[in-house]
């Protein structure tokens, strides 16, 4: 028997990925902040077998993961085809609360993926990039999965701004400006209960929308702003458009048919409060909004102690047992 182990990071994207095309390829292309804390920790045993696979999630065998595992190896064959002649051990655990507005789907895949590729690598199998190879087996499993193979920022699907852009992998995006590198984000946990609706059936609904078309020309439009607005440190730009792409995610679910509602009243008393609260101050802080209620609050590590200030005399009332996270933009993976 043998191991390798894996930490990889979950990421929260600016430009939205919404609605896709067999197999798991982008119907637009998005671009991700890399998270530092909020990461998932795989440990991989594995021998030759027969294709058995056991789960365990912090130390509990966790049978109900296995259809998912089982459908991302089958995907992912292609990269891996030596998995029906051995046996895994999966030990699985996340740094973050389940239910928290992180996704744990992109940290997990994109761990489980480069465990994979360690796996083979010691066997001996070519390889021509590992960590490309890896984001695009991680895709298979979760497609912004993919982007949690690169820091600070990652980017998916193909632009035509971004060299070596894929809708197969994501790359590395750095040509940005310093402030960014350290840009912190809060994640008010507004709601920690289950979505009513998984990503996987709002991804579906895309397909026949009204507005699908012109939202996905308006992400590119939107991933060519974003790009500038990196490139030169401007601030109110980036806020004005990741907080657009936040608000449309959750105008297309609401107009989809059948149409649905992640967000709650509380998300919405968050967002006029930043709205309120940026007036008033002239603070640089934003929100982004994930598939679900929960507001990830972003800005500037040099406004930390003021922004936290204001979350904690604001914004906690509203969150979940008055808890939240505390985040920051991260580098990757890290093989343990």
């Amino acid at each position: 028997m043998k191991e390798t182990a894996w930490k990889s990071p979950s990421n929260i994207a600016l430009v939205k990925y919404w609605g896709k095309y067999d197999v798991q390829i982008p119907a637009n292309p998005s671009i991700s902040f890399t998270l530092s804390e909020a990461a998932t920790t795989t440990r991989l045993i594995y021998k030759q077998g027969t294709g058995n696979i056991t789960i365990y999630l912090d130390g509990e065998k966790t049978p109900s993961f296995l259809p998912k595992i089982q459908g991302f190896l089958e995907r992912s064959k292609e990269f891996f085809p030596f998995t029906g002649k051995m046996d895994f051990e999966i030990h699985t655990s996340n740094s973050f609360p389940h239910s928290s507005g992180i996704a744990s789907s992109a940290s997990g895949m994109s761990a489980l993926a480069l465990c994979m590729m360690s796996v083979k690598k010691d066997l001996g199998l070519p390889i021509n990039n590992f960590m490309e190879e890896a984001s695009n087996a991680a895709r298979l499993g979760s497609g912004s999965g993919s982007r949690s193979l690169f820091g600070p920022l990652a980017a998916w699907g193909e632009h035509a701004e971004i060299d070596g852009s894929s809708n197969e992998f994501a790359v590395a995006f750095s040509d940005v400006d310093p402030i960014f590198n350290s840009f912190q984000d809060t994640i008010l946990l507004v709601d920690k209960g289950e979505k009513t609706v998984s990503s996987t059936v709002g991804h579906g609904l895309m397909n026949g929308h009204p507005y699908a078309a012109t939202r996905f020309e308006q992400a590119h439009k939107n991933q060519s702003a974003l790009l500038t607005s990196l490139l030169e440190g401007d601030l109110d730009t980036f806020g004005a458009i990741v907080e657009s792409e936040a608000l449309t995610l959750h105008g297309m679910m609401m107009t989809s048919m059948p149409y649905f509602m992640l967000m709650k009243p509380n998300t919405l008393e968050v967002l006029n409060k930043i709205w309120a609260y940026r007036e008033e101050t002239k603070h640089p802080v934003y929100f982004t909004l994930d598939a679900g209620a929960n507001v990830h609050v972003l800005y500037p590590k040099s406004h930390k102690d003021v922004i936290i200030s204001f979350i904690d005399s604001e914004l906690r009332t509203f969150c979940k047992d008055d808890s939240y996270l505390c985040d920051e933009v991260g580098q990757g993976p890290v093989q343990l």
